[in-house]
């Protein structure tokens, strides 16, 4: 009989259908705008968030970063926000769901354009474009690629302004003619404020200016704290009572009829820095056999595959990866509904030949292609409730 060691078994692969999928369609961020501008009489527009109440002023504040778990362990740094987690999903009390991968690019372009990631077309941190055979970084739009084939759909602001609502987006100045803006947050007006205080100001008038407004903001540094420092770390608890006091000074100056809804386009995890929770893809001949590029990120990956070697490689990440992630082939995923209900053409192959989202407080990182994301505390990407879950709170005036 033959002897096996330890390392000639592998655990058992997660199955597929077991990952928790994003509630596409009734409580995802790409429902939330179609949502509000459905109250507002914005044509085509479905209110998938059905425990929303419809308002005539609304106002969306996007704190980059700050999960519904993250939010909810710490009371004591941000008190205001604490206050309002019943009022989540329309006073249910309930948060909603980032679509995957939960990523600022893709969850950006899910708000801004209503449409699942795989009908906008943003499924990744990056992705291979199918035109050049080469990765493309979503969120820095590196290499330059066109952003409207990229995104060819409106955006839920313009189509707003088009049906005669006061749309605007309130944020740093750096981001006003970005290829993402454009093709996730454009429509009406831009207003670029660098200081939260003023963004927050800003937010307010640009809500009273109209009798039906559609207004936007934004606040990234939450997110920068907890990749550098970790959630948790003294500065990121910094931020998030810093985040706490500008949420509070909007909610003070809404005008009449006005809804505040603040929610985040990811949570965040923190993974330990050692072999056990950082699989180093750079030097692990067994993952890089037969993979041609290696895109997404460290908890929600993208590997396509050189020709002929897909289930080959399939079938290795399945083995070496064992319970930590759920890995998938493209058909897979889309099956499961990861990316959405619906994949466009253009989008398919911009999907990994293998997709891998991980379970556990593991990260897939690359030493030497990545080595800045790699040396991150804390990552996101992934279906756990830690980075899916967003919340949705509420305050009317």
């Amino acid at each position: 009989m033959a002897q096996y060691t330890a390392w000639d078994t592998h655990p058992e692969p997660l199955p597929v259908d077991s990952a928790p999928v994003p509630e596409y369609g009734t409580g995802s961020l790409a429902d939330l705008l179609p949502t509000l501008a459905a109250g507002l009489g914005v044509p085509g527009m479905t209110a998938g968030i059905t425990e929303l109440t419809p308002a005539d002023r609304n106002c969306v504040f996007l704190i980059d970063g700050l999960g519904w778990e993250q939010l909810r362990a710490h009371p004591d740094d941000a008190p205001f926000l604490s206050s309002l987690l019943e009022s989540s999903r329309g006073g249910t009390g309930r948060p909603i769901t980032a679509g995957y991968p939960a990523t600022t690019a893709t969850s950006l372009a899910s708000v801004g354009t209503g449409l699942p990631p795989g009908a906008h077309g943003l499924p990744g941190y990056t992705v291979r474009n199918p035109d050049t055979g080469a990765l493309m970084n979503q969120l820095r739009w590196q290499p330059w690629t066109a952003p409207g084939p990229w995104q060819p759909y409106p955006t839920v602001f313009g189509l707003a302004h088009e049906a005669g609502v006061h749309a605007a987006q309130v944020s740093s100045p750096t981001f006003a003619n970005t290829p993402l803006t454009k093709v996730a947050l454009s429509g009406g007006e831009f207003h670029g404020r660098l200081s939260g205080e003023d963004r927050m100001d800003c937010a307010a008038e640009q809500l009273a200016r109209a009798d039906r407004a559609l207004v936007y903001t934004y606040y990234a540094e939450v997110d920068g704290a907890g990749h550098r420092f970790g959630v948790d770390s003294d500065t990121w608890r910094g931020q998030l009572g810093h985040v706490d006091r500008l949420v509070q000074r909007l909610a003070e100056q809404l005008p009449p009829r006005s809804a505040l809804y603040v929610t985040a386009d990811h949570g965040m995890i923190d993974v330990p820095f050692d072999e056990d929770h950082r699989i180093d893809f750079d030097e692990d001949w067994e993952l890089k056999a037969g993979v041609a590029l290696l895109g997404g990120e460290g908890r929600a990956r993208h590997v396509y595959a050189v020709p002929g070697a897909r289930n080959d490689v399939l079938t290795c990440w399945r083995e070496v990866l064992g319970e930590q992630f759920w890995v998938a082939s493209r058909d897979e995923a889309i099956a499961a509904g990861w990316f959405g209900p619906r994949i466009d053409d253009r989008v398919h192959e911009r999907i990994g030949d293998v997709v891998a989202a991980a379970r556990d407080d593991v990260l897939l990182i690359a030493s030497e292609r990545e080595p800045k994301e790699s040396a991150m505390v804390g990552n996101h990407g992934s279906m756990t409730p830690a980075e899916q879950l967003v919340p949705l709170l509420e305050v009317r005036s």
